[in-house]
């Protein structure tokens, strides 16, 4: 039989147990390095992007790997310090655009050996949360720091207070003739009520909520030639919001005005803060395939689905949406989704009729300048947590997905003509339904004789002496005007009924 030779480390001529004893412990130093080299950095921060908002700041950072975070405040300078286990920086800091934000500077650092601390610089007092997020299509691991700044409005020219309280008022008497009056709202004593001389007519503007849909974190559908929904809706809105500002007894509030993200229900939330007369989102709608292509409006509705996709987003399930968009899924096929989100915090009260006369009337104006998707106001079922007490409408500027559609949506020209239909289909409502209390009311109360059963209200009137002058019971009258113990104003046109 023939041998074989032995390896060359029993042929040393060192004892056999140092050897093996000498080769062990380099066996030993080689396996801890294995072990701790992927330990020491388990995750690189590869970016960090920053969103400002008026509000509040959204700083996140793009990881190779999940990382454990620990966030805390100090004070005597303020700082905000961010703790990661494990990680390591991969990206230059200093490049990180702090404008507009309650950052003036960033600093970082090794902590522990093998972790990372960021020390941000703070110019006031801000509360702090953080959350992590799994990779989707578009980005890997995420860590996602939101910065509240308290006291702060979310709007950059908020409603004036007195404007505010005129608002609340005719909101208390339009719940009141709806049924839905709180159980605990002060009683106001009707004989008192009617023996109030007129107040001054506030004229006050119509406020029209615009919410360009997506935003920072959120791109929103991508087009086949890259162009960004969250861009697009923007560029609109801002379209709509300079000619709403330009017309008499009109006033724009933009939900966001730049490129930083808001949470769905957050964003008609602002509008019921800003006392807004109308909420309208601006969205540019996606498909899987480049054929659909035109323009949509969406409304909800109480009852059943009116077509086959507007069932289909009734039917879903909402989801939280953590950023940009729901489950932080970003691609074109989850367009729905987005959409599903957004309509599920829309209006949904006795406003709806209000909706769908707006809606119906944008839908024409929008047909003039672009194919209609559908030829009616889509509707669907939706369970809504709250309830808004705000007419509200969802426009589907067009297919971004449809190359000709992508195309149109990014010249100024057509973002023009779709800003002005929105915008003719909103005035032609208010100007035929003002509110009582706006200028739009007064100048068409001011603007024409008075009928045979019509009194125009004068200085020191009341209610009073206005149902005894007509030889009309008080309640009479405030039925007829659907008045609800709210004051009158010098120069409201009241219908006198017939005794």
């Amino acid at each position: 039989m023939k041998t074989r030779s032995l390896p060359s480390l029993f042929r040393s001529r060192e004892p056999i147990a140092t050897v093996l004893l000498r080769h062990c412990a380099l066996f030993a130093v080689l396996f801890s390095l294995l072990l701790l080299a992927p330990l020491a950095q388990s995750a690189q921060v590869d970016n960090v992007r920053l969103w400002a908002a008026p509000d509040h700041a959204r700083l996140v950072f793009d990881l190779s790997g999940h990382a454990e975070a620990d966030i805390f405040l100090l004070d005597d300078p303020r700082r905000l310090v961010i703790d990661l286990d494990d990680s390591g920086l991969n990206t230059e800091l200093s490049s990180l655009n702090l404008d507009g934000s309650a950052i003036t500077a960033v600093r970082s650092g090794v902590r522990d050996g093998n972790g990372l601390r960021v020390v941000l610089e703070l110019s006031r007092a801000v509360e702090p949360r953080h959350f992590t997020l799994p990779p989707n299509d578009q980005y890997g691991h995420r860590l996602v720091v939101d910065m509240e700044y308290p006291g702060e409005s979310a709007v950059e020219n908020p409603i004036d207070p007195i404007e505010a309280m005129i608002r609340e008022q005719e909101i208390a008497a339009n719940r009141h003739r709806s049924g839905s009056a709180e159980a605990d709202a002060p009683r106001i004593d009707p004989e008192v009520v009617a023996q109030q001389p007129a107040a001054p007519h506030p004229r006050r503007d119509i406020i029209i909520a615009i919410d360009p849909g997506h935003g920072g974190e959120d791109p929103g559908a991508i087009g086949p030639g890259g162009t960004r929904e969250k861009d697009v809706v923007m560029e609109i809105s801002r379209r709509l919001q300079r000619l709403v500002d330009g017309a008499e007894g009109f006033r724009a509030v933009m939900i966001r005005d730049g490129d930083y993200y808001i949470g769905l229900r957050q964003r008609t939330r602002i509008a019921r803060e800003q006392k807004a007369d109308f909420f309208v989102s601006i969205h540019a709608d996606a498909f899987n395939s480049p054929r659909p292509s035109g323009s949509s409006v969406y409304a909800l509705s109480q009852r059943g689905a009116t077509s086959e996709t507007a069932q289909w987003l009734a039917a879903s399930e909402n989801q939280a949406d953590l950023i940009g968009g729901v489950d932080g899924n970003l691609s074109l096929n989850d367009k729905d989704e987005v959409l599903r989100g957004v309509l599920l915090d829309l209006t949904m009260t006795a406003t709806l009729n209000d909706s769908l006369a707006i809606g119906g009337q944008v839908l024409d104006q929008l047909g003039r300048v672009n194919r209609l998707h559908r030829s009616r106001v889509e509707q669907a079922g939706f369970m809504v947590l709250k309830s808004p007490d705000i007419p509200s409408l969802l426009i589907e500027t067009g297919f971004i997905s449809n190359p000709d559609e992508e195309r149109r949506l990014r010249d100024a020209g057509h973002q023009q003509k779709l800003a002005e239909s929105i915008f003719a289909g909103l005035a032609e409502h208010f100007r035929r339904n003002p509110p009582p209390a706006s200028l739009l009311a007064w100048q068409r109360d001011n603007q024409r004789t008075p009928s045979g059963n019509e009194y125009r209200i004068q200085p020191g009137d009341t209610l009073s002496q206005i149902a005894a002058r007509h030889g009309v019971p008080v309640g009479q009258l405030k039925q007829a005007n659907e008045l609800n113990g709210d004051v009158i104003r010098v120069g409201q046109v009241l219908r006198i009924p017939r005794s």
